[in-house]
């Protein structure tokens, strides 16, 4: 027993020795292997590895995975007209150089959001404070994003990070100008609604003009050819009246007597002075009209 004593004591030494040295790296870290506070690897690939064990040498771990900075409260940024918005955002980023990343920050990833929410809120300044609060709500968020992106992605090549994206979530007024400006912008909507009802009414003026010129024009037109045509027929009725009595003129005579007579007593109480032995009597004192 007291042989077997040594040999059991070697093999734990072997073992605790052999599992100090062995290390895995996770597909979403980087692994930093120091020796005396100095990095000697940088491994990316993930893996069973080897080093020395403790305090020859270590192991630091850091995550490689898509990062997120979501502010937990809105900037408070002014615009050019001297206007306060509260401006939400987040910015996507990750390592992409951890032996610059750990020189920087040690390895301490809230430093690096610190330095990099620092770095956003200068950025986001520099872009607001040259628009008006129209450019930046509405005309030119998009540009605002790009150029802070571009800002920022440069400032931090230098620490080791790479800036994916930057987008700006909520844009508001700040609550003392707030009030104001709704008013501004209600007065504004007033305004151009009434223009375009004014607009409205003087196209409709317009159309309800020129629908009465057609109109008149289309019954003067109708006039005109309904005119021409009663005349075409009276002339054609004429001419068949004509035709007609010229066949018998005696007829013709008597016929348009009768429509004198018609014409002249056609009403109770009608009374007409003229001479008896004038012709407009003749059928009256004879047939023949003799």
């Amino acid at each position: 027993m007291n042989r077997l004593l040594p040999l059991l004591i070697a093999l734990v030494i072997a073992v605790v020795a052999f599992s100090s040295s062995v290390f895995v790296v996770r597909e979403r870290d980087y692994a930093l292997v120091f020796a005396l506070g100095e990095v000697k690897r940088v491994i990316s690939e993930p893996g069973l590895y080897f080093k020395l064990p403790p305090p020859l040498q270590n192991v630091v771990t850091l995550d490689k995975r898509l990062l997120t900075i979501d502010l937990q409260e809105a900037e408070r940024i002014q615009t050019s007209e001297k206007k306060n918005l509260l401006i939400d955002s987040f910015v996507k980023w990750r390592v992409v150089d951890p032996r610059l990343y750990y020189v920087t920050f040690g390895g301490n990833e809230r430093a690096a959001r610190e330095r990099l929410q620092a770095q956003i809120r200068d950025a986001l300044n520099a872009s607001v404070n040259v628009r008006t609060v129209k450019d930046v709500v509405s005309l030119e968020r998009d540009v605002i994003m790009q150029e802070v992106l571009t800002n920022v992605a440069k400032r931090a090549e230098g620490l080791g990070v790479q800036i994916v994206d930057v987008r700006l979530k909520r844009i508001e007024f700040a609550p003392e100008i707030a009030e104001s400006v709704y008013r501004r912008m209600e007065s504004e909507r007033i305004r151009v609604a009434n223009e375009q009802r004014s607009i409205g009414a003087a196209e409709g003026e317009k159309i309800r003009a020129e629908a009465d010129r057609q109109r008149e024009q289309i019954v003067a037109e109708a006039y005109g050819r309904a005119q021409a045509i009663m005349g075409e027929g009276d002339a054609q009725a004429a001419g068949i009246y004509a035709k007609a009595y010229g066949e018998d003129l005696g007829f013709y005579s008597f016929y348009k007597s009768l429509e004198g007579y018609k014409a002249s007593f056609g009403k109770p109480g009608d009374v007409l002075v003229v001479d008896p032995s004038s012709d407009f009597f003749k059928y009256l004192k004879s047939s023949s009209g003799k």
